[in-house]
């Protein structure tokens, strides 16, 4: 094929671009690899999408060659799982003569681009270095939006390795026009993560719409989603624009995508496909421009597998994956988020903010957070109210719920995990049955089997050791 040629999509002998090959076929793979390596790129070459899965999770590459037929996990599998561990990548899809509708419908999911086999060398490599050049395109613009638009970094608080990634991940993928899907716990911010997006996006000065798809009813979702004419249903006395309308040239945010019924996916998939809506109760479709950012805390390949969640939608969502960690897998972030709630809610209520102590933050870094950031900002806000004026913070989860069997269960669980002795456990559950009586002090005596007096020396006990605030401590 001669002397390697000077390439304009940014490879060079010094950083020679990395590409990985995935291709079933010896004689193809082998011709690939040996072309390739003389066009002064670094390739690897795998048989199958279960060894290119593994080899991306081990090592960054610039370029994807992916078959689509392949044994076992078929291509549109592995450029689905591949997006989040690949995101700077570029996917080039080959697929046999025949198959180009799969081929395009690979590019909707994230594909740069396809080739129809048998491919000339010359047309491959012409491929490739486009592919290059919109890559590095695309990390100019995403640099300079960044930068205009102010550093994620500063919005979302966070200096984990963990967050560095989601950081990362958002930075990447804003500039595009591809579908997100965030995925974690309850609590841990994936809102957040889907405003920074559209933040830092070029739809950044349109509407960003967000959107609970748990909260509605099937019909009033729809209705909500779609719009509807008049008379479409009871009550609907005039025709109503959709959140798909109001979210024109913007970003609109499906969270809790994973409880859609099964009619509402259909038609959601429909105006992904087509990019328009047709409004509930109406026959003319509507055009709509918009980024869609999802959300769910559930495991939708489990839901896949059960049949309660459409495989061909759970394709269009996932087509860049960001998983937002829980607050257990980010404990070093915990004092930085207690201690920047604490100046908030303090300005938010004019009060002056005790201090954490360092180790109340060290009790605080080991909890477990099941309910994650949004818990640890309720938690600092409680207990900056009802301890305004000490001389510190404690730490004092009382989010618990009336004192029951169930109850019980949950406190004596976490006095094993945080290795509680006796007098902490008596305290936590003296406390929760106060709280759940109002803190009327006969009341709790009479709950715990114990006279008045016996719990106020209790109290006055904690009070002492600094373990309860004074003004509750005296009620």
């Amino acid at each position: 094929m001669g002397e390697a040629r000077a390439s304009p999509g940014g490879r060079s002998p010094e950083h020679p671009a990395r590409v990985l090959v995935v291709e079933d076929e010896e004689v193809v793979r082998t011709l690939l690899l040996e072309a390739l390596e003389e066009e002064g790129f670094g390739v690897a070459a795998v048989s199958s999408g279960e060894e290119a899965l593994e080899r991306l999770d081990a090592g960054i590459f610039d370029l994807i060659l992916l078959d689509l037929n392949l044994p076992g996990m078929h291509g549109m599998e592995v450029l689905s799982a591949a997006r989040g561990s690949q995101p700077d990548a570029q996917f080039i899809v080959m697929t046999a003569f025949g198959s180009v509708d799969t081929a395009v419908e690979a590019m909707r999911l994230g594909a740069f681009d396809y080739l129809n086999k048998p491919f000339r060398t010359d047309e491959l490599l012409l491929t490739l270095d486009r592919a290059l050049e919109e890559a590095e395109l695309r990390r100019e613009i995403a640099h300079l939006r960044t930068h205009a638009a102010g550093d994620v970094r500063a919005k979302i608080l966070g200096k984990t390795p963990a967050m560095q990634r989601v950081f990362d991940l958002i930075e990447r993928v804003a500039p595009t026009r591809a579908s997100v899907l965030i995925t974690g716990e309850t609590g841990t911010g994936k809102e957040l993560v889907a405003r920074a997006i559209h933040d830092v996006s070029e739809r950044s000065r349109r509407p960003f719409v967000p959107v609970n798809c748990s909260a509605l009813a099937e019909t009033l979702l729809e209705s909500e989603l779609f719009g509807h004419v008049k008379g479409a249903f009871t009550g609907a006395i005039q025709a109503k624009r959709g959140l798909f309308e109001a979210a024109k040239g913007g970003t609109i945010f499906l969270d809790e995508v994973g409880t859609l019924s099964p009619s509402t996916q259909i038609k959601l998939l429909r105006v992904l496909q087509e990019r328009s809506v047709t409004p509930v109760g109406g026959t003319d479709p509507i055009s709509v421009d918009f980024r869609l950012v999802a959300a769910t805390n559930r495991d939708l390949v489990e839901l896949v597998e059960r049949g309660g969640f459409r495989e061909d939608l759970f394709y269009r969502l996932n087509v860049f994956p960001i998983r937002v960690p829980p607050l257990r897998e980010r404990r070093e972030d915990i004092p930085v988020l207690a201690n920047a709630f604490r100046i908030r809610f303090a300005e938010d209520n004019g009060i002056d903010p005790p201090p954490f102590l360092p180790e109340t933050l060290a009790r605080m870094m080991a909890y477990e957070w099941p309910g994650n950031v949004r818990e640890l900002e309720n938690v600092v806000e409680r207990s900056l109210i009802l301890h305004a004026g000490a001389r510190s913070l404690p730490f004092d989860p009382m989010t618990r719920a009336a004192p029951s069997a169930s109850g019980g269960i949950g406190l004596v669980t976490r006095a094993s995990r945080e290795r509680w002795d006796l007098d902490r456990l008596e305290r936590e559950y003296i406390l929760e049955v106060l709280d759940h009586e109002g803190w009327h002090q006969a009341n709790a005596a009479e709950v715990l089997g114990i006279n008045r007096r016996t719990l106020y020396r209790k109290l006055k006990r904690y009070r002492a050791k600094g373990l309860l605030p004074e003004t509750l401590a005296r009620q």
